[in-house]
This record gives C-alpha cells, structure tokens and sequence, in this order.
C-alpha cells in the first residue's frame, strides 16, 4: 500500500519495457515495437499517476498553480494529458516536432530536455528512498518534487499554448457569464414549477435540451444584460452565442410581443418538446 514501494515497480516495469524497444529491430518485427510501444504508454500513465499521488501526499501546499487549466479548449482536458506532455517533450528532444512549426518546436526544446531531466532525477531519488526509507519523505525529495512539478506545469502551458488558441481573461469570464446565466435559469424554473428537483437529481435526460432552451429566453428578456445582451456586438458574445446573433435577435423580437401567460405557455411547452 505505501506508494513509494508502488512507485518502485511501476517504474521498474517503465525501465524494463524501455530495455525491450532498444534491444528490437523495428524494422524486422513492427508487429511487436508497436504492441511494445502501447505497453510503454501505458506503463508511463501509471508510473505519473502513483508520482501524481506521490506529489499530492508529499508537498500538497506547494503544488505549482493549474489554473491556467481554464485556459484550455475543454476537449484537451482529459485524463491523459499529462502522459501527452511527456510523450510531446520526448518527441521535441528528440527533434520531432509534432502537430507544429519547427521553429515553435525548437523554442520548446529547453523545456522539454529540462523537463525530462527533472523526471528523471525524480526517478532515482524516489527509487533510492522506496529502498531505504519508503515511509518518509526527506527534504531532498521534496525538493525534486517540487521542481519536477513546476517544470512539467510550464512546460504544459508553453506545449498546448503553442498549438491552439487558449482562451483569454475575457472568453473566461463570458463562460463564467454563461453558468451564472445556467444556474439563475434552473433557479427561476424551479420556483416556476416548469422542472422538479427529483429531475435534477435524477438526472433527467430531457434536462440537456429544456434548460438551454429556457436559458435563450432568460438571457434575452429576464437577465438582457448578461451573456445573451444584444446591445454587444457579435464579437463581444461569447462564441457559444456569436453565430447566432441574427437569429437571437429575431427570437427577441418575438418573445417581446407575448403576453405573460403566452410567455409561460411558452416556456412550459419547452420543457416537454423535443
């Protein structure tokens, strides 16, 4: 159960599957590089996550700041990452410049050969200490946790920031502006009695498509100054509404029109159309 000792054989298995891909020909067996390959990609996530639960246990108040996380595009955050990152740094000291310009990649080679220094340190000190002393955690080794993770959180932000457009202070706050447009909804139609608590609880599948549509009329006539205010222009929305900018106003237009009873006549049968 200690973690050291469970950090000593997943990085055992890491160095023993390295030791196979430099002893084969790839070329005379590709079949088997590739399964060797996979096997290495798995055994790297499993030696960062017990060094992720390492690092949590051992310097928990002096972790490098992540949130510069919010920054990235939500399909990037995902539970592999960071074994992305270090296959990226790999591929960079190597000279291979994946998925950018070579002049980006070579601006990202120091921090990629630092990085890789870094995590190697990491694995001497940690495998020295799962053999003497696997139950504390002296000062030396928090010194190279604590260098190892502020390394691996620059060069994360540099790598992805290279690659797409992170989102500014800005785009930040109009997705904030948007949850507190979310959550004001789902208030409102509770009082209203258009949704139940049992279906938020519950999960209720027709939740994804009643409160955004509720949500539209909200934030065209209940909240009009907030993300959905047509009174911004287009690029001043958020690009979750921004395509849409004729069509809200038109939408708009419309539902000014109503009556309150037409209005909730309205509103109510959004949240059983499909």
């Amino acid at each position: 159960p200690r973690l050291l000792s469970q950090f000593f054989f997943a990085d055992e298995r890491v160095t023993r599957v390295v030791a196979e891909i430099n002893g084969l020909d790839a070329e005379l067996d590709p079949q088997q590089y590739l399964v060797l390959l996979n096997q290495l990609h798995l055994s790297q996530a499993h030696l960062l996550a017990v060094l992720e639960r390492i690092m949590e246990e051992c310097i928990p108040t002096q972790r490098h700041s992540r949130d510069y996380l919010v920054k990235f595009p939500e399909e990037l955050l995902v539970d592999n990452l960071g074994n992305h990152m270090l296959f990226a740094a790999e591929c960079l000291l190597a000279g291979t410049f994946l998925e950018m310009e070579e002049s980006d990649g070579a601006q990202l080679r120091p921090q990629a050969r630092n990085l890789l220094c870094s995590l190697e340190l990491v694995r001497t000190v940690l495998r020295e200490q799962s053999l003497s002393q696997p139950n504390s955690y002296p000062e030396p080794v928090r010194t190279v946790l604590i260098q190892f993770d502020r390394l691996f959180a620059e060069f994360e932000l540099s790598y992805v920031s290279s690659l797409v457009a992170v989102k500014s202070p800005d785009e930040i706050y109009r997705q904030q502006e948007i949850i507190v447009l979310f959550c004001e909804t789902v208030e409102r139609a509770l009082q209203l009695g258009y949704l139940t608590q049992e279906m938020i609880d519950g999960y209720e599948p027709l939740l994804m498509f009643t409160i955004p549509r509720l949500a539209i009329i909200s934030g065209l006539l209940i909240y009009p100054e907030g993300p959905l205010s047509l009174e911004r222009s287009p690029e001043e929305m958020s690009r979750v509404f921004s395509p849409f900018y004729n069509l809200l106003k038109k939408i708009r237009d419309l539902l000014r029109v109503l009556s309150a009873e037409e209005l909730c006549l309205l509103e109510r049968s959004l949240c059983t159309a499909e």
